[in-house]
């Protein structure tokens, strides 16, 4: 029998990594089973990580003390930053990786974090003692005992893989599915459904032909994941995608086979993403369209396995491959492996609480595809808390939550628990209130103190994040004190298409100009250059921080405004204050509503769907305000 751990972390994709290792660095003792420690965090689809949303994502867990960033960093082979042309509150960045180093490269953090273990094997069942998960059961017949459990099992519970009429049992390409645990948890009262997704073909780079393709070029700044400075050996290779188009032709291919389409002959009855259709949905939904966009994107630095974003399909195998021969530049193409559907089990994640501990079982942890969502970066943001606060509960520590103005995890998390999911949720900048708080390029500034505070965050990152205010605060009080005559800058403002001053000014007023950064006035104003010369370690970053506060100052103090005034009801706290069902003056959808989520304050209670202004003032007068 393998030693009593403190945390056992079932499953090694984005999630399970994110736990496993998070808990460790806290102190607990870790288990981490896998199917195959071979295929660790695995990109089971697209080799990319961020993009609009989910780059705040895995900045924030970065910034949290997390490894997603650093290991997006170290297997990078391209990098953007997106939404340039928009404020600083849509810039999200994005990152090509090659997802074979991807995947090496967690399994070395994994194997070098101190207190975490590994074992290969298949979870069968859970360990119950009154109410209470006490441990794992595994295939090989092996009892592991644990303080907490925490379930990252992916699209493998009762997988099932659909390319055309061909079905095979799976939670990915040639992996076996996880069976038991999805019936168990039924029969203590769980709610269980059923959801799906897809993946497109992978291609031969040697059959296409790129010259008919346009070509999109990474970005070459000194923008990256992580905030950390030292976790980068090599220079980044900066490998290009290519866009194409589909057309009639490759439409009318593809409508052939509908008839033998799992999606359309009742095959498929689960919900798939709304905002990841695949390529026959796209068909139906948007029928008036004569194209639709693809990008392919190479897997890996040196391979010629390129994936084609846009492209997923559970179409029979000849289907899919007659309908990419009528795409331009893939006349002649090559697949490794066809597209494929995947219909999976996953829990109404509104049963748990903002821990991600389920209300059924104690010590039970629910995180990543499990509780409905998609995507690798919503997964390891899940992953990350479910490890901290499982940690902390065997250390009889108080919890860890994130509000919806501290990071766009909490906001992932708070929509996720209080509203529950009817398709995958995928993160968008529009589902977070204040958006202009939660930027990517000042989550070090919302999250890692809190992490430090807990013992996640290291004292380096501490460092550099001080560093980094000190600097950018001299830079911001340096411009606000610093005036300019319009002699000396008139020419340099009108090369930058900008009207020239009548009179002097403060410098601040002019960086305030959208068409104005400080760094076109460097030469114009030797001043300004020796101050920004005088910083000390990631100049660009920190010039670029205090441009963000001169330029949004206004716009980020109305919103810390409004986000005050709304808190104020996140401090009411009503958890366990009322049988719901008793309180006749409340609506009956409030009631049904409020019983089954068990919110924890007034404010979580006001997003509850079908809980309305009127049942909170009920609520309110009932707790004497």
């Amino acid at each position: 029998m393998l030693a009593e751990y403190d945390v056992i972390v079932v499953g090694a994709g984005h999630a399970g990594c994110e736990a496993a290792t998070t808990a460790a660095n806290l102190g607990s003792s870790v288990l981490l089973i896998t199917m195959d420690m071979n295929k660790i965090a695995q990109m089971s689809c697209n080799p990319a990580m961020g993009g609009i949303a989910k780059g705040q994502i895995v900045r924030e867990i970065d910034a949290l003390g997390g490894y997603t960033g650093i290991v997006t960093d170290r297997s990078s082979i391209q990098f953007r930053m997106l939404n340039r042309s928009k404020g600083p509150a849509m810039w999200s960045p994005r990152a090509q990786c090659d997802r074979m180093v991807f995947s090496a490269q967690w399994r070395s953090v994994i194997e070098n974090t101190d207190n975490l273990d590994m074992w290969q094997d298949a979870v069968v069942a859970l360990l119950f003692e009154d109410k209470k998960v006490v441990g794992v059961k595994t295939k090989l017949g092996i009892d592991i005992k644990s303080k907490t459990v925490i379930l990252t099992n992916g699209t493998f519970l009762n997988g099932l893989m659909h390319v055309g009429h061909k079905q095979e049992r799976g939670g990915r390409s040639s992996e076996p599915a996880s069976l038991g645990i999805s019936e168990q948890l039924k029969s203590v009262g769980f709610e269980v459904g059923r959801m799906k997704t897809g993946t497109p073909a992978r291609l031969d780079a040697r059959s296409i032909d790129f010259s008919v393709m346009k070509r999109q070029d990474g970005e070459d700044d000194f923008h990256q994941f992580s905030y950390l400075t030292n976790h980068v050996d090599k220079e980044l290779i900066q490998r290009p995608c290519y866009i194409t188009y589909t057309n009639p032709e490759v439409h009318s291919e593809l409508k052939l086979g509908f008839e033998e389409s799992p999606m359309y002959d009742g095959t498929i009855k689960s919900t798939g993403p709304r905002y990841c259709p695949s390529i026959e949905s796209k068909l139906v939904t948007f029928s008036a369209k004569n194209e639709h966009l693809l990008f392919l994107e190479p897997e890996g630095e040196t391979t010629h396995e390129f994936y084609i974003n846009g492209f997923s399909s559970s179409l029979a195998w000849d289907i899919q491959l007659n309908g990419l021969r009528k795409v331009p530049g893939l006349e002649k193409v090559k697949m490794y492996r066809p597209g494929y559907a995947i219909e999976y089990d996953y829990f109404a994640p509104t049963q748990l609480y903002r821990t991600l501990e389920t209300k059924l079982i104690a010590n039970l942890y629910f995180a990543g595809q499990i509780n409905g969502t998609t995507g690798y970066e919503e997964a390891g943001a899940q992953g990350m808390m479910a490890g901290i606060n499982a940690s902390l509960k065997v250390q009889n520590r108080d919890s860890f939550t994130l509000k919806r103005d501290e990071a766009y995890i909490g906001v992932l998390i708070d929509d996720l628990v209080t509203k529950g999911v009817d398709e995958p949720y995928r993160m968008f900048t529009s589902r977070a209130e204040y958006r202009i708080l939660l930027r990517q390029d000042d989550a070090d500034v919302r999250l890692t103190p809190k992490a430090f505070e807990i013992g996640l965050a290291g004292q380096e990152r501490m460092d550099l994040l001080n560093e980094k205010i000190e600097y950018r605060n001299k830079l911001i009080d340096f411009c606000k004190e610093f005036g300019v005559k319009p002699k000396y800058i008139n020419a340099a403002l009108e090369d930058l298409g900008t009207s020239p001053l009548k009179q002097g000014v403060k410098l601040y007023d002019v960086i305030l100009r959208p068409q104005v950064h400080i760094s076109d006035l460097l030469d114009s104003i030797l001043p300004l250059k020796e101050m920004v010369d005088s910083i000390p370690n990631r100049t660009e970053e920190i010039v670029e921080a205090a441009e963000v506060l001169i330029k949004y100052s206004g716009y980020i103090e109305r919103e810390k405004l409004i986000a005050d005034k709304l808190i104020r009801l996140e401090k009411i706290v009503i958890t366990d204050r009322f049988d719901y069902t008793t309180l006749q003056s409340l609506s009956t959808e409030a009631r049904q509503k409020l019983d089954k989520i068990r919110p924890e304050t007034i404010g979580q209670a006001s997003r509850i769907p079908g809980v309305s202004p009127s049942d909170l003032n009920v609520l309110l007068v009932l707790m004497g305000r």
